[in-house]
């Protein structure tokens, strides 16, 4: 059976922002003196912003008590993060996305973005992607991040389906167990080791047709 409705993950999904977040968290925790790698990196991926934060102090052992020293060293990744994606051109849209998507499109599926990114819309616009979704729900429009489900069913929602009639596409384990706990089939990108609890995982979109997202 085929899903009404695809829910797609947007950082390290459609288009490969995730090493921008990478590279902006590495720079912070150069900054407060400790080394962050790639593999640590990994347990930021689907997280706030402020637990992410949160991660990498305890990461490199820093203890910070006082919230405004904390929100501001969040502030100061996010801008370099913002300097960075404001770079990004359509050439980033990660392969096979497009075709996969007009696949979709073609079916009558509908698509939707669910990214707890608060940048998801000058992202969007930078790909030249912003007017392509059915419904775009990012960090602005939810009050719990994932594993949460809201932002999906907010999605759901938002496209006139019911939560089992969608199936997600994520890259993160907390985007894979907020889909689970939606009620939403959920399709992995990446690592089948670290998504190990999708229904499906697949490296990218390349080659893909519309048999990935019967089940």
């Amino acid at each position: 059976m085929k899903p009404k409705a695809c829910i797609f993950d947007l950082d390290g999904v459609i288009v490969d922002t995730a090493k921008y977040h990478y590279l902006a968290w590495k720079r912070l925790a150069n900054e407060l003196g400790f080394e962050f790698t790639e593999k640590d990196n990994e347990r930021l991926k689907g997280v706030s912003r402020m637990e992410s934060l949160e991660i990498l102090l305890s990461i490199g052992g820093v203890r910070i008590e006082d919230e405004n020293t904390k929100l501001q060293l969040a502030e100061k990744k996010n801008k370099w993060y913002v300097e960075y994606i404001n770079q990004i051109t359509r050439e980033e849209i990660l392969p096979g996305v497009m075709e996969f998507l007009g696949l979709l499109k073609n079916a009558g599926i509908k698509i939707a973005i669910g990214s707890a990114s608060k940048n998801t819309i000058t992202i969007l616009e930078r790909i030249g992607l912003k007017d392509f979704f059915d419904a775009i729900i990012d960090g602005t429009k939810i009050s719990k991040a994932k594993p949460d489900p809201e932002i999906f069913l907010k999605a759901a929602e938002e496209m006139d389906v019911r939560p089992e009639e969608c199936c997600v596409f994520e890259d993160a384990v907390a985007g894979i167990q907020a889909a689970k706990s939606a009620g939403m089939k959920v399709i992995g990108v990446g690592d089948p080791m670290i998504l190990k609890d999708a229904d499906k995982v697949i490296q990218s979109f390349q080659g893909q047709t519309l048999e990935l997202i019967e089940f």
